[in-house]
């Protein structure tokens, strides 16, 4: 008897359901392919979509979710799907309060994106990428309710799902693989398992639907590789729109590797704050804040006319506002500050027509003259060559999967003959349909929280009936004992109590059941929390655990020694005074092996401190650290 949902995908989709249903109550265990939680959400670097918020109200933005409804239907073009658009829009501002109110997570900085008719992506001051602050809040939570209450909450990484089980149109649970065996859980499910924007594999599902841009590089990690949808097109949901791919704009170049198939995003921010994309004659071609598929395919027509390469030009005011993106870029090689004369030989256009194109480009923004490219928003202006810029190499990259297995409403997953799987949910870029023939920028974060709610919510409910229509189990039982918990001195309230929740010893099911279940779960990679975080708010996000006893090798080494050591196969970065031998940790890093790839050799401690807090290292890789910078105080707090 199923008396948990199985939770498939440990993204943010997947991490906003398993919340959802463990605080309405209910048991979840949450499977990740990966040896770390986070997927493709954490890269998100612009923020989360969100209309008639407190924050926009507090800032007077006059934004509306009618507004927002109509930008999307806009954006979706042919393929809208009112329903699905309706959920999205009107649940936003639920679904970054809830992230705000649940998680503490600050986002009270708005910034309007291309297709945006008001500014409504929030991140916040914090710094770090919303995507991954988001996501890592719902993590670290994930994480200790694992451990306090193991009853309720699991997490098994490194379980490759296989196999979605079912009996007629009634899913009973899944099969996937751990450490080289095969088990089976029994329960309802909801697939979190994201997109195909990186499969590349024998049986692609972009070389099939879309094999135009197969040959393209691509944002997302190598675990994008479309296994839900296949699994899903397997048992009979359908699969809609997969050929609607997103392409990205800029994707950053490294001018070390400029023919990696895996490439670094820069932010849609940075267009949203004033960056400009110009060509290789220092001239502008296109509406820099239009539809992602808009200013990528102006892109390719650049190509067409050996005007590239393209270049995201940002002025020291749009520096200042993305101090940290800059910095961060900058840190890893694919960005360079620079004086306008320098840039100017670097385009090889000159200064003088660099300079008419600025002086263009102000004259447009006051209204003095019309726009060859329609351009209607503005930002930190003027544009001068006196001014010093933050520059990158530009080009189109697979980004986002639209297409995906279809849903209704209420994220139940639909069959082909048009009805609906019986306990199956979908949620993420899994799922179709919802953003249409082109998805908005700030809309993938709140894809994942509105649809992971929406998914969390119907599997729990459909839990709780089934374990209602049950009648004498005693889990019925404690259903049915809710009444006793409502307060006579105050009518009205009732407060639910689950005591120790529904069962978690039953609903092992399959090969080896609960106990193997529970053996196999283990906490997740690590946070990027802030360390003074606060649980004495029931519900609130609290510091990581403590960490367990560390200490750093006496064994000294030199920058210079550190430097030797450079390539993928024998890799070393100094961080904070400590020297990691990162060669065989690659695959464990919640960023993906490129991420370290881009430090090798080097004093990477401004970039660590960006987006790590110390306790990662001696809490989730303290095998790595494998001695002392000569010469350097050691500034790792542990």
């Amino acid at each position: 008897m199923p008396e948990r949902v199985i939770v498939v995908g440990a993204g943010l989709s997947g991490l906003s359901a398993a919340h959802t249903i463990y605080l309405a109550g209910g048991n979840v265990l949450l499977l990740d392919k990966n040896n770390f939680m986070g997927g493709n959400s954490t890269k998100a670097t612009s923020g989360i979509n969100g209309a008639l918020t407190r924050t926009q109200v507090d800032l007077k933005i006059a934004d509306s979710v009618k507004q927002f409804y109509d930008d999307t239907l806009k954006s979706a073009r042919d393929k809208a799907r009112p329903d699905l658009i309706k959920v999205l829009t009107y649940k936003s501002a639920a679904a970054v309060e809830w992230l705000q109110d649940v998680f503490n997570l600050d986002l009270t900085l708005v910034s309007r994106l291309g297709g945006h008719s008001q500014p409504r992506t929030h991140r916040g001051h914090d710094a770090k990428f919303p995507g991954m602050a988001i996501t890592y809040a719902l993590m670290q939570r994930f994480e200790e309710l694992a451990e306090s209450e193991p009853e309720r909450v699991q997490l098994i990484k490194k379980a490759n799902v296989k196999k979605i089980n079912k009996d007629g149109k009634k899913i009973s649970g899944v099969t996937y693989e751990f450490g080289g065996e095969e088990n089976t859980v029994n329960g309802p499910v909801v697939l979190a398992t994201g997109g195909y924007a990186a499969d590349f594999t024998h049986d692609s599902l972009l070389k099939k639907h879309r094999p135009d841009v197969y040959d393209l590089a691509t944002t997302n990690g190598a675990h994008a590789t479309g296994d839900g949808q296949k699994m899903l097109m397997a048992i009979g949901a359908n699969g809609i729109d997969m050929d609607k791919v997103q392409v990205h704009p800029t994707g950053l170049i490294d001018p070390k590797d400029p023919g990696s198939k895996w490439k670094f995003l820069a932010a849609e921010a940075l267009r949203g704050e004033g960056g400009l994309l110009l060509n290789n004659k220092g001239q502008r071609f296109c509406d820099d804040l239009g539809h992602r598929d808009y200013v990528s395919n102006m892109m390719f027509e650049e190509k067409k006319k050996g005007t590239w390469p393209i270049r995201l030009v940002l002025n020291s005011k749009a520096s200042n506002i993305l101090d940290f993106h800059t910095r961060h870029y900058s840190g890893r090689g694919l960005m360079k500050k620079m004086s306008g004369a320098e840039l100017a030989k670097e385009i090889g256009c000159g200064p003088e027509a660099l300079q008419a194109e600025f002086k263009s480009y102000n004259a447009i923004s006051k209204g003095e003259k019309k726009d060859t490219w329609g351009k209607k928003f503005f930002h930190n202006l003027p544009f001068d060559i006196d001014d010093t810029f933050h520059v990158a190499l530009m080009e189109p990259v697979l980004h986002f999967t639209m297409g995906g297995i279809e849903i209704n409403d209420q994220a139940q997953v639909v069959n082909s003959e048009g009805g609906e799987f019986e306990g199956l949910f979908a949620c993420g870029e899994l799922a179709g349909g919802v953003h249409g023939a082109n998805r908005l920028g700030g809309s993938s974060l709140l894809g994942c929280v509105v649809y992971g709610r929406v998914a969390g919510d119907s599997a729990a409910k459909y839990l709780f009936n089934k374990v209602l229509s049950q009648g004498s189990s005693p889990a019925a039982q404690r259903l049915g004992q809710i009444s006793l918990h409502i307060d006579p001195n105050q009518p009205g309230k009732v407060s639910v109590e689950w005591g120790t929740g529904l069962g978690g010893s039953s609903g092992g099911g399959g090969s080896g059941g609960q106990d193997k279940v529970s053996q196999q779960s283990q906490t997740s990679a690590g946070p990027v929390l802030s360390k003074n975080g606060d649980s004495s708010d029931p519900g609130k996000v609290s510091k990581p655990n403590e960490v367990k006893k560390f200490s750093i090798p006496e064994k000294e080494y030199t920058l210079e020694e550190v430097a030797k050591h450079n390539t993928k196969e024998d890799l070393w970065i100094a961080v904070k005074g400590v020297v990691l031998d990162l060669t065989n940790w690659v695959d464990e890093h919640p960023g993906g092996p490129q991420a370290l790839y881009s430090h090798m050799g080097r004093d990477a401690s401004e970039e660590f401190e960006m987006l790590h807090d110390d306790e990662v290292i001696p809490k989730y890789a303290p095998d790595i650290v494998i001695g002392r910078v000569k010469g350097q105080e050691i500034t790792l707090e542990y």
